[in-house]
């Protein structure tokens, strides 16, 4: 082997990683992990603000960022969300986007996004969850026409901006579309006085402490209960998620992807 060629190999292999939201426990979570992975390379972050603390280059906008990447990781804000797909388009740079609470707009931008880049979209990063996403499919489709109701309850920090998550909410799309999708999700029943109909499935969201994240979905029958629960105990669980997502998605066509389509790829 031709000298310095082992170092040329290696680099050839490694996914260049731009971390958009840094500076975030997320973003922090990932870049440590990226440190001690060899298929990993950091290339550079962004983040509004920044101490110089980092190993990597970090820029304050995205569309001042010049580093050569095979992916983005997207741990941040709705708000600059529409910014970061732009630029992603433009520089056809794949995108694992996890930043949850997207308005309807701002989902049919990522659509658009994906007919021109590759992107991933999942509402969580876990394996554990996405598994639990399938099995729902088949509970619910015994337990729904037995007469079970079914309600969400999500946890989570203090700190989380949006409520119900983005998990909460997947979790009872997959119920929904099991059911046939005319189900009506119920976020609030203080203002009702009424009998919970049967057709709805309840939201609630819990926020307090430092809670990672926990989702419980509850089906209620005539004299029991059946209830599937996620716990995550440190947020290492969605940072390997979306670092696994990052290096499926690095040299993909254009298109729409989710954890699924990494799932089969590990377990493949």
């Amino acid at each position: 082997m031709p000298p310095g060629a082992a170092d040329c190999e290696e680099r050839i292999n490694m996914v260049r990683i731009i971390m958009h939201g840094c500076n975030g426990r997320m973003g922090q979570v990932i870049s440590g992990m990226a440190a001690e992975d060899p298929e990993l390379e950091m290339a550079a972050g962004i983040d509004p603000r920044d101490d110089g603390h980092n190993p990597y280059p970090v820029f304050s906008d995205i569309s001042l960022c010049d580093a050569e990447a095979d992916c983005l990781i997207d741990f941040s804000t709705a708000s600059v969300v529409d910014r970061m797909l732009d630029c992603c388009v433009e520089r056809k740079l794949p995108c694992v986007l996890c930043t949850t609470g997207l308005s309807g707009e701002q989902l049919e931008k990522v659509k658009a996004a994906s007919e021109k880049v590759a992107v991933l979209k999942s509402a969580n990063m876990s394996l554990g969850i996405n598994l639990l996403l399938q099995l729902l499919k088949k509970a619910s489709e015994v337990l729904g026409p037995a007469g079970f109701d079914a309600e969400v309850v999500e946890k989570h920090h203090r700190l989380k901006l949006d409520a119900p998550s983005g998990t909460a909410l997947a979790l009872a799309d997959s119920v929904n579309q099991a059911l046939g999708g005319d189900y009506e999700y119920v976020f609030d029943r203080s203002g009702r006085r009424m009998q919970r109909p049967g057709k709805e499935i309840g939201i609630s969201a819990v926020r307090g402490g430092t809670i990672v994240g926990e989702h419980d979905v509850i089906f209620a029958g005539t004299d029991e209960v059946i209830t599937f629960s996620h716990t995550a105990y440190s947020r290492a669980v969605f940072a390997r998620g979306a670092v696994q997502a990052a290096k499926f998605l690095a040299g993909k066509p254009a298109g729409l992807y989710d954890m699924s389509d990494v799932i089969r790829q590990v377990l493949g």
